[in-house]
């Protein structure tokens, strides 16, 4: 079974190589982000208290995050080929519970995908999206606001991820493709192991 976080920055291409490794191998989609949006399109009552984090750039707590997984991963899709996580652990007590939940349904994660990419480009991806496809949470102050949580509160997850060896460092710049083929090697080379 195949366990994959994608890890990285707001913009930095975790929803574009979601699809594509979904496509190739099968994975069951877990997006703490597009459930959250839906949640709160529905307003629903977990909507309505995630969008008081959401649209001012903050993260939710973790026990909701911790909460939502649980019950993704009791699906039927989740147990059959494996799990991506996108935008979940964003912090270090949300990466246990997932270890833990992992174990309590008999699996373990296979890597952390992180997907690097500068600044400046994030805000400039981030700014392009939000243009195109109207995503409220996608203006200047916010984006300003939610890169600043992200390295301050997500970011020491990847020094925790490193130091298990589960961290895989991916240069999220450039072609779409070619960073699809580095995420992929890297996978296949370890689910050999």
């Amino acid at each position: 079974m195949l366990n994959l976080v994608l890890f990285g920055a707001p913009g930095s291409g975790k929803g574009t190589q979601s699809e594509k490794l979904i496509e190739k191998y099968g994975l069951h989609h877990i997006s703490t982000g597009e459930v959250l949006r839906k949640q709160i399109k529905e307003g629903t009552e977990l909507g309505k208290i995630a969008d008081s984090y959401i649209s001012k750039g903050h993260l939710i707590p973790d026990s909701l995050m911790i909460d939502i997984l649980r019950q993704e991963l009791k699906s039927e899709a989740a147990a059959k080929k494996g799990v991506i996580f996108d935008g979940f652990p964003r912090t270090i007590p949300q990466a246990e519970a997932l270890e833990e939940i992992l174990r309590e349904n008999g699996t373990e994660l296979t890597g952390v995908i992180g997907l690097e990419v500068p600044e400046e480009e994030l805000v400039a991806r981030m700014l392009k999206r939000g243009a195109e496809t109207g995503r409220a949470d996608d203006n200047i102050e916010t984006i300003l606001n939610r890169l600043n949580v992200y390295h301050t509160q997500t970011e020491p997850l990847k020094e925790h991820y490193q130091g298990k060896g589960a961290y895989i460092r991916i240069n999220g710049l450039g072609d779409t493709d070619r960073i699809f083929t580095d995420i992929t090697g890297n996978i296949d080379g370890r689910s050999k192991k």
